[in-house]
């Protein structure tokens, strides 16, 4: 029964939509938390324990000792217990890497190119002492790991995580006031109502309760329209991420995180505790100033 005419005070339309459009924001944002995060761990992971070295003048001898310097970086890299699958990069991998810089064979520019060996470091903290052994036999050597972009990486995760909890507290307290806004535009248009049952002795709680289980029926109804809108366009962002984060379906379709999934439903859950919460506020708060 709607005997306070709730159903015409407090239409189904404007809300619901400006609530589907929250939950629409809030969905990309939550997304975009866990993928920054998921991405960041992988970026991380893979970066940090890359190891290369660079032997300028590879063909000449290293230092006392007729064996040239790269196959002497080498067999330092391969006896090292901290470094693992040490690779030397053939002309062609190196010539697959500069392509896009130089555009052409690097033999055609007429320039000596250090031999370039790739490996994973596992030992703890920078390879200093690596750098060391080297630098003995073969001076100039540089060897580096991408500890420095890891750290960028992560800062940079950091700050696009903040960002997206920026979006959602936003997205929350634009929710908090236009469901606050439309409660008591039902309160002024059912005014009259509202103070008679109040004066023949209804609770505050019993009107509250009813404005409430309205709000909070509009405001669960619309974030499940936008839960559902926003599935499409994380499917799409999710397909535009895939080579970044190789998580593909067997069938070819991208994957969203498990996490997701599991977080989706709770968006409805807390648009209607939202609209419970601040419809029973202002209720309360309007009747109040009725005494």
């Amino acid at each position: 029964m709607d005997h306070l005419g709730l159903r015409t005070a407090m239409a189904d339309r404007l809300l619901p939509v400006l609530v589907a459009a929250m939950s629409f924001l809030a969905v990309l944002a939550i997304a975009g938390t866990l993928a920054a995060a998921s991405l960041a761990m992988q970026w991380n992971h893979d970066t940090g324990v890359d190891l290369t070295v660079q032997v300028p003048e590879p063909g000449d001898n290293a230092v006392g000792s007729s064996t040239p310097r790269e196959q002497a970086v080498y067999e330092i890299l391969a006896k090292s217990p901290q470094v693992q699958a040490p690779h030397v990069l053939s002309a062609a991998e190196i010539n697959t890497l500069l392509r896009p810089w130089l555009g052409g064979d690097v033999a055609s520019l007429g320039m000596p190119v250090p031999a370039v060996i790739t490996a994973q470091w596992g030992g703890a903290g920078s390879p200093d002492g690596l750098r060391a052994a080297l630098d003995a036999v073969a001076p100039g050597t540089l060897a580096e790991t991408g500890e420095r972009w890891a750290a960028r990486v992560a800062a940079l995760t950091a700050s696009l995580q903040a960002s997206a909890l920026s979006v959602l507290l936003i997205v929350v307290l634009v929710a908090v006031a236009v469901v606050a806004v439309a409660t008591r535009a039902g309160l002024a248009q059912r005014r009259e109502a509202v103070e008679i049952i109040h004066g023949l002795g209804a609770l505050d709680s019993d009107i509250a309760n009813r404005f409430a289980r309205r709000a909070t029926l509009l405001t669960a109804v619309g974030s499940v329209l936008g839960t559902a809108c926003a599935l499409p366009v994380l499917f799409g962002l999710a397909n535009l991420a895939a080579p970044f984060s190789g998580v593909v379906a067997n069938t070819g379709w991208p994957v969203l995180p498990p996490v997701l999934w599991v977080v989706l439903p709770t968006i409805p859950l807390a648009a209607a505790a939202i609209g419970w919460v601040t419809t029973q506020q202002t209720v309360r708060g309007w009747l109040r100033r009725l005494k």
